[in-house]
């Protein structure tokens, strides 16, 4: 079995990237909520204990049973979870005027507790909290401290308990991968072997053995996680996997023929349906963006079911399904309030009857680009910005007619392909065009012009949950601009949307 590191989420927005970090350590690690975990086995090397919201002095404030880890297995509480070891176990914690919030520097650094080796004296970390420990539970030690806060972290005496008031995962805590190894392969004594090449040893080995001669059907969408999906089932079951990938008339310019083309190079089984002319009849007159989102799903499920009853004796379903969804569905906040309706699939119906495989369940969006490397896709897949399964229906504000598709198809392919003249498509996370539901005067030539405008979105971001628009220089706007407006008949006007992140989403619907 995987040896794993183990982290408890108490809420904290930087969980996941606690993961993250781990796993670049060459570690396996596993989020789950504070109160709903697995059992602490021997495959489990170290638990780790999470950020939080709230305050351990709040009479709702999450308490773990950590009778099966403390003083068992090494620990490691982080933020909430150093606060929650000094309050339970003795110590005091309050509110105090001695808080911080961003950057702080180290002032005191105990080179001696194995947690803290190679950290600088000086250190940079990132703090984020209220609350201050006043008093330590007996046998503990100082391992750090600011300026400020005496308790920057401590350890339990006799055994391989560590607890930090800041945050190592967080980018801006200059040691914090230092500090994170420390813990995970000094203390924890993790062998650091869990690879992208190890990944698809075991799980192509664990595919063969859970699907043996079955067949799986699988939904691509020509994006990276269902593309490494089915190179992962490939590998494991070769012709028993079949491919549909279904053209909803909402695609990017020529993508249908290219995508096509693409996977019958991977020798990958796949079956191009173009559906497009019964998702534009699901779609007529909608103009609420959910309810756009359900009709491109109730559509996208119904073609789907129709091919695959034509393929006999199929009983498998694959999906992209990666790391963060999993998260998503079990997080000790709940689901978020509001879940758009559609991904890849969206929800299959009972008669379905199908087995869910789900090869990527346990990677983020870099780990699968790095599988998918492994496994030799070619970067033309690898690379390609993320895009929304209900594609350009979420991109045309309003109602969608096959008019409108033909204006934002023209549009998108002159802004990407100019992206990638001008080498700066790979340093995008995510970009993509938007119809407006608004006309402006124009002039073009001596007659005035009452046509469409346009809004383009270029966002820099690691995983998608923040985002900052990318500062293009106003030479290539005005390029592409230029070329829009000249090329795309119904269209006058160009705009470039600059939000942030929060507040704003990277998609307008």
């Amino acid at each position: 079995m995987q040896e794993m590191i183990l982290i408890l989420d108490f809420g904290s927005q930087y969980t996941q990237l606690i993961a993250r970090r781990v796993r670049e350590l060459n570690v396996y690690c596993e989020i789950h909520p504070y109160n709903d975990h697995p059992a602490v086995d021997d495959n489990v090397k170290g638990v780790i204990l999470s950020g939080s919201p709230f305050s351990v002095r709040q009479e709702n404030a999450p308490i773990p049973d950590l009778s099966d880890i403390k003083g068992k297995k090494p620990l490691l509480g982080v933020c909430y979870g150093a606060q929650f070891l000094a309050h339970n176990y003795g110590g005091e914690v309050q509110a105090s005027s001695k808080r911080e919030y961003g950057r702080a520097n180290l002032s005191f650094v105990d080179h001696q507790a194995p947690i803290m080796k190679g950290v600088a004296e000086d250190s940079q970390v990132w703090m984020s909290h209220g609350d201050t420990i006043f008093t330590l539970p007996e046998h503990t030690s100082i391992v750090c401290s600011t300026k400020d806060v005496e308790v920057g972290g401590y350890r339990f005496d006799n055994e391989d308990t560590y607890a930090l008031q800041f945050h190592p995962e967080v980018y801006h805590s200059t040691d914090g991968l230092t500090v994170l190894r420390n813990f995970v392969i000094g203390v924890c004594g993790c062998k650091a072997d869990w690879t992208p090449e190890s990944y698809v040893d075991t799980t192509v080995a664990e595919l063969k053995a859970q699907l043996g001669n079955d067949k799986v059907v699988l939904g691509l969408s020509g994006g990276v996680d269902s593309s490494v999906a089915a190179m992962l089932l490939h590998r494991a079951i070769g012709p028993n996997l079949y491919c549909i990938f279904v053209d909803n008339g909402l695609l990017r310019k020529h993508e249908f023929e290219g995508v096509l083309h693409q996977y019958e190079d991977l020798g990958l089984n796949v079956k191009g349906v173009d559906a497009s002319e019964r998702f534009y009849s699901a779609l007529e007159g909608i103009t609420d963006p959910e309810a756009k989102r359900k009709a491109i799903g109730r559509v996208f499920i119904e073609v789907f079911d129709d091919e695959a009853h034509q393929i006999e004796d199929v009983k498998w379903l694959g999906q992209g399904t990666i790391y963060p969804d999993v998260i998503e569905s079990k997080s000790v906040k709940g689901p978020s309030a509001t879940i758009k309706s559609h991904h890849n699939v969206g929800g299959l119906p009972d008669f379905m009857k199908l087995k869910v495989v789900e090869p990527l369940n346990a990677l983020f969006k870099d780990e699968v680009r790095e599988v998918g490397a492994t496994l030799g896709l070619p970067n033309s897949i690898l690379s390609r910005h993320p895009f929304p399964g209900p594609g350009l229906g979420i991109r045309i504000l309003g109602d969608i007619t096959k008019e409108k598709v033909r204006i934002l198809q023209e549009v998108d392919h002159i802004y990407i392909e100019a992206l990638k003249e001008d080498d700066l498509y790979d340093q995008i996370w995510q970009a993509g065009s938007i119809l407006l539901p608004v006309q402006s005067v124009g002039v073009m030539g001596d007659e005035r012009t009452y046509e469409n405008a346009v809004a383009l979105r270029a966002v820099t971001s690691t995983d998608g949950m923040t985002a900052d628009w990318f500062d293009f220089s106003h030479a290539f706007l005005a390029k592409v601009s230029n070329k829009i407006i000249n090329n795309v008949k119904g269209v006058n006007r160009v705009v470039y949307d600059i939000s942030s992140k929060p507040p704003a989403t990277i998609e307008w619907e």
